[in-house]
């Protein structure tokens, strides 16, 4: 018994190093060690340059107008704050909050966050988490408690989590965004305010010196204010904050920002830190070298990093070209925001419910006042509809952020199967003018770029639609010129009729398709169907589509109509006769194709063994009547080619069918006068 527990014990002790090791081995593998700035570039621990992907978690902590749909009476959280309260009291707004906090970001948004390709997260906070601003403060902990889950989060993830004081005591500026409220003294006007904001970081940075999955310290969001031209108030509150961190944290990066909006940063050089990284921010304006081209003059006179921490709000267009533009120049970003209420500009979209738009309706003087336990459960509903779960996850977001740029490939929005419906909607993700063509589908000066904002965050302007046989959208706004393409999959080759589903208050709408580029029939006249929803279908007659993958373009020639989805019928099947054919067998495509009115047919008559064979090539038109034979005669094995002259004809599908002895090959070609 003695000897058996002392093979015990040391088999255990052999069993923890080793799990020890193991342990350290993976800590090794995974860690990244702390982000650190090297002369203009960010780097990891172990020095490989780093480039930020980031989104910031905008909403959360932070409450803002605009995500809740309350900017038009209460745009600031202090009186979002003060309209719940006037409804359900101080304690139900309390249980309010706490329930918005624990829905709004849980660990399956920050696993989600990962998978989509994203590598690190802003975190935007109010101080009222970690102090109460009161003299002298008393500093609370639910703000560490938040930030330490958030964390472990991150680490299971291996996503760097950036801290960004979003809103500093007394509101680093006159905006509703840092939660200012002009009846007291700004950051800018108050020592206590800035004594508290050092105090605050010093405790942040005392918690998490140690963290390397904290990617560093953004020390205030988009100041603002009418500081001296050098805005020497900033650049003296910025060094007074770094040095606190300093004093116990020399591990992390701080980013700072420039005054009005993170975009001016006169008197913030030359740089006081050596591991500091400028950050700006950029929005409604273009994308292209010229307006960040000061940016990078400050990055190459500073040797300093650059960092995009906050951009959005805008078309995936926009999108697109940012990330290209920023990757062109090294910039790493973090974008804004990963979550709001009824939207189409960020990856998930929270549903509206219809309890909180009474709500709304209320506060904006649309409504009566609802009773107290009615605004609670109709708050209550809307935290609910904050759960990951809930929300309608906007994949065309992603995809112009990580797969869009420098790639021209276009990609299935969804199945898009033949025979079935085709909706107007679920055009191709990809570029403009590659997957699409919208004439106005930008925002860069505060020009209006999307009239419907519904279902997709491109250009192209999509509405709620009350067609029964829609998927509850339609493309409206049409212009002309404007153009849709899909990636579909037709099943079954063969000929279809063709309705497209649209609405107008007039005629002049016109739409051509294209199948792989090669023109579909004839142009399709929209009819005046008496209003924007009254929907009727246009038909497009004797189509033939081959089986396989193929892409349809859907041409707007002349605007002017709504247009809701395509329905393709199967009405005839085409008889496959190419198969187990001699391999000198061989009748071509008709050259060229669509033609008008002639066209060339080759075709090749195999050696059958008996010298010359009886070769039949006869056309037919749909219904399948003979409308002309082109060879009725006996030809020797070899290549031929001959002329089909269409004059007396009308536009349509015709077949031709090549018969060499038993032997035949049947295709299609279309007509277009």
């Amino acid at each position: 018994m003695i000897k058996f527990d002392f093979i015990n014990r040391n088999l255990i002790r052999y069993l923890c190093i080793v799990i020890l090791i193991f342990s350290f081995s993976a800590n090794q593998l995974f860690a990244q060690g702390f982000l650190k700035v090297d002369n203009k570039r960010i780097v990891n621990g172990n020095g490989q340059e780093f480039y930020l992907k980031g989104i910031g978690l905008g909403g959360w902590l932070l409450q803002e107008g605009y995500m809740l749909h309350t900017s038009g009476f209460a745009n600031a959280q202090w009186q979002i704050r003060e309209k719940i309260i006037d409804l359900i009291g101080e304690a139900n707004t309390e249980v309010f909050y706490e329930a918005y906090r624990n829905n709004y970001v849980r660990k399956i948004d920050i696993d989600s966050i990962k998978s989509w390709g994203f590598n690190s997260i802003r975190l935007p906070f109010h101080y009222n988490l970690f102090a109460v601003n009161s003299n002298p403060p008393v500093f609370l902990n639910k703000g560490f408690e938040i930030i330490d889950s958030l964390l472990s989060w991150c680490e299971a993830n291996q996503i760097y989590l950036i801290l960004d004081m979003h809103a500093a005591p007394g509101g680093q500026s006159d905006e509703p965004i840092s939660d200012y409220n002009p009846a007291f003294p700004s950051l800018w006007q108050s020592e206590q305010n800035k004594n508290l904001t050092v105090q605050i970081w010093r405790k942040i940075a005392e918690r998490y010196k140690d963290k390397q999955w904290i990617g560093g310290y953004d020390l205030l969001n988009e100041p603002k204010w009418n500081l001296p031209p050098n805005n020497q108030p900033l650049r003296d509150l910025y060094i007074r904050i770094t040095d606190t961190i300093r004093a116990v944290d020399t591990n992390h990066i701080i980013f700072v920002e420039g005054n009005w909006f993170a975009t001016d940063f006169n008197g913030l050089t030359p740089p006081w830190d050596n591991n500091l990284v400028y950050s700006f921010h950029k929005y409604w304006n273009s994308t292209d070298q010229g307006s960040i081209q000061y940016l990078v003059n400050l990055r190459n006179n500073t040797n300093r990093p650059l960092w995009l921490g906050e951009t959005g709000e805008n078309s995936n267009k926009w999108f697109t070209d940012c990330v290209e533009l920023m990757k062109t120049n090294n910039i790493g970003w973090a974008w804004w925001p990963h979550k709001k209420i009824q939207s189409i500009a960020g990856p998930l979209s929270a549903i509206l419910s219809p309890l909180y738009q009474t709500l709304l309706n209320y506060w904006s003087g649309q409504g009566p006042r609802p009773s107290s336990s009615y605004a609670f459960d109709a708050l209550m509903a809307q935290v609910n509809n904050l759960k990951f779960e809930q929300c309608e996850f906007n994949k065309d977001v992603i995809d112009a952020l990580m797969r869009q740029p420098f790639n021209t490939q276009t990609k299935k929005f969804s199945s898009n199967e033949i025979p079935g419906t085709i909706y107007a909607t679920d055009f191709d993700l990809g570029k403009w003018n590659y997957a699409y063509y919208d004439l106005d589908y930008q925002n860069i000066g505060g020009g209006n770029w999307n009239n419907g904002f519904k279902y997709r965050n491109d250009g192209v302007d999509i509405e709620y639609c009350i067609d029964f046989a829609s998927n509850g959208y339609n493309v409206g706004w049409i212009e002309n010129g404007e153009w849709l393409r899909y990636t579909v999959t037709v099943l079954q080759s063969g000929i279809y009729n063709l309705g497209v589903n649209v609405s107008s208050p007039n005629s002049n709408g016109q739409i051509l398709l294209r199948l792989n580029g090669q023109v579909l029939g004839s142009i399709i006249s929209v009819p005046n169907t008496g209003g924007w929803q009254n929907w009727q279908l246009a038909y497009l007659n004797n189509v033939f589509l081959p089986v396989g993958t193929h892409q349809i373009e859907v041409r707007f020639y002349n605007g002017g109509f709504n247009f809701s989805h395509i329905e393709f019928e199967l009405i005839s099947t085409g008889v496959n006769e190419n198969q187990n054919l001699p391999e000198e067998f061989e009748l071509q495509q008709n050259y060229p194709n669509p033609f008008n009115p002639s066209t060339k047919i080759r075709f090749t008559v195999p050696d059958l063994g008996a010298g010359l064979a009886l070769s039949v090539l006869k056309v037919y038109d749909i219904l399948g009547n003979e409308v002309a034979t082109l060879v009725n005669e006996y030809k020797s094995p070899g290549n031929y080619e001959v002329e089909f002259d269409a004059s007396d004809l009308p536009s349509g599908i015709y077949a031709y069918k090549l018969t060499a002895d038993k032997y035949s090959a049947i295709r299609k070609m279309m007509l277009i006068k």
